[in-house]
């Protein structure tokens, strides 16, 4: 799995983490798991055309000492589909950016 992947987390990290992605995104269903929506103007063709699988999301897995922020983009409604591929060069950066901005709002040195 391609993924952005931060290790090394203290234990406040992790919780400070855990609080901060439960506020945005609700808390966990599946142990450390969150789905993050990928904004619409990022999508490529196919992705846009398919507006029964939105929203597309990344995956997001905390665990105690790392975060990884998966480069799969997919939606939830369906295992298999023509709109599930890994993150274009946009959709990339747009996740890089999003994993370093939380990182900067709590001010944890990574």
């Amino acid at each position: 799995m391609k993924q952005y992947r931060i290790d090394e987390l203290r234990p406040k990290d992790c919780k400070d983490l855990k609080a901060y992605l439960d506020e945005r995104f609700g808390p966990s269903q599946m142990e450390g798991i969150y789905w993050v929506p990928l904004d619409d103007d990022l999508l490529d063709e196919v992705q846009s055309a398919h507006t029964d699988c939105r929203p597309l999301c990344f995956a997001v897995e905390l665990k105690q000492t790392a975060i990884s922020f998966e480069l799969l983009i997919r939606t939830r409604n369906r295992v298999r589909c023509d709109c599930i591929r890994y993150a274009n060069a946009a959709q990339r950066e747009s996740i890089i950016r999003f994993a370093d901005g939380i990182f900067e709002t709590l001010k944890i040195l990574a």
